[in-house]
Order: structure tokens, then sequence, then C-alpha cells
């Protein structure tokens, strides 16, 4: 019997050096892709290519491994479908989240498209998450669970994926420790044994991005509004439906007091620290909201500032996702959520609607920001997510 051909997508570092590894181990017919997502000399992100070195890191590792390997050149979709959509996101006042995105569109959608033109079974990464399945006499349900290492867990970068994708995706180090991974790439002498985990942009690198926003989005200079922590807008909504609680605090000018000017509001997310460069207060300001048609940031005084919090948020209906779209209903639902990348997962209820759902949390959760993704599980499987209006 022919083994199943794989395409793991070869990243340059130590995870999906394991990954393959890992598949060759179990019988697969392993082949390695490099993606190439950047080369647009009109967003200069540094001096550095941090691409040429992984693509020399994940030629080096297939040749230790004796698997084929070639590099594709997907920085044309990925302008279009991850890059645009951050400038536009951005523009708008929002904040949109990169790898999430990367994931849907160039991973699962385009990688995995060229993938399977080349006569894979399927495709492999080095997510630190698990796929698991129930089937019954006629029909097949992937399951998107939690990786065994709860501190590498990268379950929420894949929740948007769907159940096409989920059937066609192994994730071979999903069940391992991150020490268990460089442990087998040591003793299989990889070059990537104690190279560093990437950092910033899906695929780009460390960047920062107050600088990388600038190339394309335009200086204007606007003010920082401080708003005292004991605006009478922070007094608990007298009803407690998901409605009240997801409303936003809609500050004006004359709410606070003007502190310091700023670039533009649109280089600025709420929960934001750095980068205010505004002095004389006893504790750090964070921004609780940003204005783009008034260029207007507003800062408060403090982690626990309550502009900061809220209990609840809102997802409209097209940007409502089920990667178990059995599990959909129209009847309230307790799952557990996070609206970042390894935050501590808690309890909340979903609220569906005609036009969308409400994510309410039993405790009020700080810095939710407009573009990011909340996603929700049940005992560790990643059951859907949306993106937060």
């Amino acid at each position: 019997m022919q083994a199943k051909r794989v395409i793991v997508g070869l990243s340059g570092g130590v995870d999906s050096s394991v990954a393959a590894y890992l598949l060759l181990q179990q019988g697969y017919e392993v082949i390695g892709l490099f993606m190439k997502n950047w080369h647009d000399d009109s967003v200069t992100l540094s001096d550095e290519c941090p691409w040429l070195e992984d693509s020399n890191d994940a030629m080096l590792v297939a040749d230790t491994l004796g698997i084929p390997f070639q590099t594709v050149d997907l920085s044309e979709q990925y302008k279009a479908r991850i890059v645009d959509y951050m400038f536009a996101e951005y523009q708008r006042g929002r904040t949109p989240n990169p790898d999430v995105l990367c994931n849907r569109e160039i991973k699962f959608d385009v990688f995995l498209d060229i993938a399977l033109s080349l006569g894979a079974d399927f495709v492999a990464t080095g997510h630190y998450c698990q796929k698991g399945e129930m089937t019954t006499s006629s029909h097949t349900t992937h399951q998107l669970i939690a990786g065994a290492d709860s501190n590498k867990d990268q379950s929420y970068f894949l929740c948007q994926l769907n159940q096409a994708q989920l059937a066609k995706t192994l994730f071979p180090i999903g069940g391992l420790q991150k020490s268990e991974v460089r442990k087998i790439a040591t003793e299989q002498g990889m070059i990537t044994a104690e190279k560093r985990d990437s950092q910033g942009l899906c695929f780009i690198g460390k960047v920062s991005l107050p600088d990388f926003l600038q190339q394309k989005l335009a200086v204007k200079k606007g003010d920082i509004v401080q708003v005292a922590s004991s605006h009478p807008m922070y007094c608990e909504p007298q009803e407690n439906s998901p409605e009240e609680l997801a409303k936003k605090y809609i500050y004006t000018p004359s709410d606070g007091k003007q502190v310091g000017t700023h670039n533009g509001a649109h280089f600025f997310t709420v929960g934001q620290r750095k980068g205010l460069a505004v002095g004389g207060t006893v504790e750090p300001l964070f921004v609780l909201a940003t204005d783009v048609k008034t260029n207007t940031i507003y800062v408060g005084e403090g982690k626990n500032h309550p502009g900061l919090f809220r209990r609840a948020l809102w997802i409209a209906q097209e940007d409502v996702h089920w990667v178990r779209p059995d599990l959909a209903s129209d009847n309230p639902m307790e799952v557990q959520a996070r609206i970042r990348y390894r935050q501590p997962l808690t309890t909340a209820t979903l609220h569906p609607t005609s036009e969308g759902m409400f994510l309410v949390f039993d405790a009020p959760q700080s810095a939710i920001a407009a573009g990011q993704f909340a996603a929700w599980y049940l005992d560790h499987e990643c059951i859907g997510s949306g993106v937060i209006g």
C-alpha cells in the first residue's frame, strides 16, 4: 500500500522541523514546502531578511531528513489578504489579528490548495494543538483541541478553521511539550534545535508595528485626553442584559483633560501602554478608546482603570464562525472563552440573536478591542470564534 503524502509547511523553526520528522517516523511520504510571503519593497520592514535565513534553515532540515523541499512564493496573496486588510482595519480604528488571518487565509487556504494540487493527502504544521475525530456511520466530525503544552497552546490562532480544512490537516507535535520537541530536534541533529521562536507578524518577522503602519498610514497630530476613573459613565448598567453589558463607552473631549499629543489615533489600540510619551502620573496611562473620526485618544491611569473593563462583547452575524457547526444553537450556551492568545479561558455565555451574537463573561474583561477575535471552547475544544465588533 502506498504511503499517504503529507506536505509540511517548513517554516525554518524547530516546531515544523520536528513535525516533519514525526510524520516520517509514522510512515508518511513527506515533502517540505517553505512559504515566502513577503518581498514588498514599498513597505520597508528592516535591513534584515528573516525569510531568507528561515528558508535556508528549512532547506537544511529537509536535507537532514532526506525529504524533497521547495519554496513557494505567496507574497501576492499575503499582501492582498493580510497586509492590505491590516492597513484597512487600523485606518478604521480597529485592531486586526494577522496571525489568525494568516492561518485562515494563507496556511490553510492558499497553501492547502497548492498542497492538494501536488497530490497531498494532508498538510501539516508545527502548531501546538490537537485534532480529534468523531465518526458515525455516515459522517466524520473533526475537532480542534488545545495543545498538550498549556503554555504553548495555539488553538486560538486556528479558531477560524472549518471542517473541510481540518479534514486535510495534521498537527504532529500537538501532544508534546515544547521541551520534548527541542529534545527530539537535538537528538536528530537539526540546525533548528536551539533556534528561538519567531516573533512579530506571521511570516514577516519581528517588526515595530507603529513603524510598519506609518509606511502606509499618514501621521496626523491629535490630542491625548485623560479620563478620570471616577467618571459617571462607569456606573453599573441599570439593566443586566447582554445589550447593555456590551455597550462601549463613548467618550468626548469634555470627559477629560488634554495631557499630550499623538501622531494618529489609528496607530493605537485599546489597552496599549507604550508609545504615549505622557508623564507625570503615579501609574502608567493605558488607552481606553480611540476615535479616528476626531483623531482623539482617551487614556486612563492604571491597569485597573474601570474604563478598561467590560463584561460583554458583540459579534455581527457575518463574523460568527463555528469550527463545529453541529453545535451552533439559537439558545444561550455556556462556554469557556478568551479574547487574546494565552489568556486563561474564562466562563462566559453565548447569547445568539438574529443579527449576531453577544458573548457575556462572568467576570469583566480588560481591553476588549474591536477587530480582534474572541474564541469559545467546550472542554478544551475550540468550537467557534468571531470578530469583535
